[in-house]
């Protein structure tokens, strides 16, 4: 028998009010996003800063991108593993997807758009880096208010230092009739903590701890989802997890998004010792993000149950 539990994301307003720490709303806001982080994993945070107008720029840039030839796609290309074009893929033929490094920066988004057009595409540049901006803003608004909840507040201007943005821009076509409808599969993210933005057409689903799947609804165009990722479950010493989740498509129209994912390229990736005491034993022994991602890369790690116990998880 499944859950009768009906589950849903909280949604969370992100202002000026309650996302500044010299108001008592801001403490308010702390709980509610670490309330949501524990139970889901994840939850949808509405930025009065994202517009519809941003929004919609930022989707019409995304389209102009897919329909560039496939030749012209696949030279994304990056050192780092995991972060250059993906698609073309036989069990998944619904998904295609870019990376682009350094993504909450102009010159990130110029080196991307500069491989793209051969002139590049200043308007493509300016409508995107308004929207990563305005993420890396939000996850920063997350990660600080976790940092404060935990007590380890500490720890917040070096998570800031070490980390880099990787945003995967990202289009699920439309099945054709008789196609596989699931257009990803069931992951969760190695970042330390990832935030998603998508069109107007629905398909992420969530894995709720019960063990039931549910979709995420009826997002509006100020709403960005913010998801743990791998990295932050191992440094909250679990306090956190990261969700298993997945995208199924339905009806006729494309789905687009925009996945931004932090990763902590400068220092190693640390449980603090405030998470660390008799009843919390250490779960995980400190590793680097970036040889974490090798290490998923590989193919044979692909289908591991929990990639990061097995890499870096501390038997008990």
């Amino acid at each position: 028998m499944g859950s009768e539990t009906v589950h849903k994301l909280g949604v969370i307003e992100f202002t000026d009010k309650n996302t500044n720490p010299e108001t008592e709303s801001w403490w308010e806001t702390c709980k509610k996003v670490v309330d949501a982080l524990e139970e889901y994993g994840c939850f949808v945070a509405v930025y009065d800063k994202l517009t519809h107008e941003i929004h919609k720029e930022a989707f019409s840039s995304l389209q102009q991108l897919f329909d560039l030839p496939t030749q012209t796609k696949v030279q994304n290309k990056s050192s780092k593993p995991l972060y250059g074009y993906v698609g073309q893929i036989p069990f998944l033929p619904l998904y295609e997807s870019m990376g682009i490094d350094d993504a909450h920066t102009i010159q990130g988004i110029q080196n991307f758009s500069n491989v793209m057009w051969h002139n590049g595409n200043p308007a493509f540049d300016e409508n995107l880096v308004v929207y990563t901006k305005l993420a890396a803003e939000v996850e920063r608004i997350a990660v600080r208010m976790v940092c404060e909840s935990y007590g380890v507040g500490k720890h917040y201007d070096s998570y800031v230092e070490s980390a880099n943005y990787l945003c995967r821009v990202m289009k699920y076509r439309e099945p054709k009739i008789g196609e596989n409808k699931m257009a990803f599969v069931t992951h969760t993210d190695k970042s330390f903590m990832s935030t998603i933005h998508q069109n107007q057409v629905d398909g992420l689903q969530i894995k709720a701890k019960d063990g039931e799947w549910f979709t995420v609804h009826h997002l509006s165009p100020s709403s960005i989802i913010v998801m743990a990722g791998d990295a932050i479950m191992a440094w909250s010493n679990k306090r956190i997890k990261s969700p298993h989740h997945r995208v199924t498509m339905e009806g006729n129209e494309a789905r687009y998004s925009i996945a931004q994912f932090s990763f902590m390229e400068k220092d190693m990736v640390a449980t603090p010792d405030e998470f660390v005491d008799q009843d919390h034993p250490l779960q995980y022994k400190p590793f680097d993000h970036l040889k974490f991602l090798d290490f998923f890369s590989q193919e044979e790690n692909r289908r591991l149950e929990s990639a990061i116990t097995t890499y870096c998880g501390v038997s008990q």
